[in-house]
């Protein structure tokens, strides 16, 4: 599988925007590296465009007849190969050159067939839809991996998602002409499309993982029989007898949860794949509880945890390391992956690494200073993975797996 021609650009006129990113694909598609010819397109805008939305996928489709599939959505932010476009107007286009038989389109008015059996399935999705953590874990249940990866739409205007079907393998669109509010769209791909995925929660745990032992609603009572706020101040090693030193300290600290029957912690220390992180919104001295901004059950298991610039990039780095270790296992081992992605040795693109292409959603209140600067969450995956292509969108809320995350980056690549 050759590179994905890929483009993104930046212009307080779309059309400039999408006539510097056009350029970007066609000098792509003329080397000999890259794909010549495409059928699906990945379209991300900033919420700047999303009145012109519509303009922008019609524009690009004249321009590009031979890409009949779009899919996409807008972002507060957006991120291409070693760029994030904040509070400026941008657009990302990624031409994915895969078989044309291993991919459909789907959305709300035109829903998957029975007849395709997805593999696995990028999302993208509305916050406001009703029940829409239900209807994810509804399209998990759907593919045969139980894999999902994508996010929730952002935006201070109009929230947008793009999905158009072509060459008869969807109807129904109508008058929709490809531009849609509400629900769920995106891109469900068969078994022959060959993807390696990870999550980054950004969070490095501070305590043992522990079993909620008594709980009512959100309040976690007890942990392995012990008060539950006792266990955090003394995770934190911190006391209520010092006030500031203590508020301080918990203001920094959120609640990694999983099931009964899943590991919180890896034998790596990291948080397991199934964890997903809540903040800590209370704490109730006379009870001794500690209220979440979830609803938990006993049996539950819990481990406090810290966020924070080196959490973040360290977590960062861990999952670019174990992507690289999956694409390169007899010739990378983990500890080697981990040391040249936390370094510019790997920079210059490498193509025995064998990535196609890449997509990046991250949360919207990770990008920029939550990393030390301007793009360096983007620079942190381009020092690890090299310069492959990317595009991606900064998200109200992260999909991976079944599950809706939040401060959390997932990153998927195309063998």
């Amino acid at each position: 599988m050759k590179l994905f021609p890929f483009g993104h650009a930046t212009h307080p006129q779309w059309q400039m925007a999408a006539g510097l990113v056009l350029a970007q694909l066609r000098a792509q598609m003329a080397l000999h590296d890259y794909a010549a010819s495409a059928t699906l397109g990945l379209l991300y805008i900033t919420d700047h465009y999303a009145a012109q939305a519509q303009d922008i996928l019609d524009h690009l489709s004249a321009e590009l007849p031979e890409v009949t599939d779009w899919s996409g959505t807008v972002g507060v932010g957006i991120a291409s190969s070693n760029v994030e476009y904040f509070d400026e107007p941008a657009l990302a286009v990624m031409l994915c050159a895969v078989p044309s038989d291993q991919y459909r389109v789907f959305s709300g008015v035109a829903p998957l067939p029975a007849s395709f059996r997805p593999h696995t399935a990028l999302v993208h999705a509305d916050a406001a839809t009703p029940d829409v953590s239900e209807l994810i874990a509804e399209m998990a249940d759907r593919t045969a991996t139980g894999y999902l990866f994508g996010g929730l739409a952002s935006s201070r205007g109009d929230v947008v998602q793009f999905a158009v079907g072509g060459n008869g393998n969807l109807g129904g669109h109508g008058k929709a002409g490809g531009v849609f509010s509400g629900g769920l769209s995106g891109v469900a791909f068969g078994a022959g499309v060959d993807l390696v995925s990870r999550v980054t929660q950004g969070c490095q745990p501070v305590g043992a993982a522990r079993s909620i032992t008594r709980c009512d609603g959100n309040l976690v009572k007890e942990l392995d029989g012990e008060p539950a706020l006792d266990v955090l101040l003394a995770d934190l090693r911190v006391s209520l007898e010092q006030p500031q030193a203590a508020m301080a300290a918990l203001r920094s600290t959120l609640a990694g949860l999983s099931q009964a029957s899943e590991d919180v912690v890896s034998r790596t220390g990291n948080f397991g794949a199934d964890v997903v992180v809540r903040h800590i919104v209370g704490i109730d001295p006379q009870r001794s509880g500690v209220a979440l901004a979830s609803k938990v059950e006993e049996g539950m298991q819990l481990a406090f945890c810290q966020r924070n610039v080196e959490a973040a990039r360290a977590d960062l780095v861990r999952i670019c390391a174990e992507i690289r270790e999956e694409l390169e296992p007899e010739e990378l081992p983990l500890a080697v992956a981990s040391a040249l992605a936390a370094s510019d040795a790997m920079a210059a693109p490498s193509p025995e690494r064998r990535i196609a292409g890449a997509i990046y959603v991250s949360c919207a209140g990770r990008g920029g200073p939550h990393f030390g600067g301007p793009s360096a969450e983007l620079q942190v995956i381009r020092r690890a993975l090299g310069d492959v292509p990317l595009v991606g969108f900064f998200a109200g809320g992260e999909i991976a797996r079944s599950h809706l995350y939040g401060y959390t980056g997932v990153l998927t690549v195309f063998r």
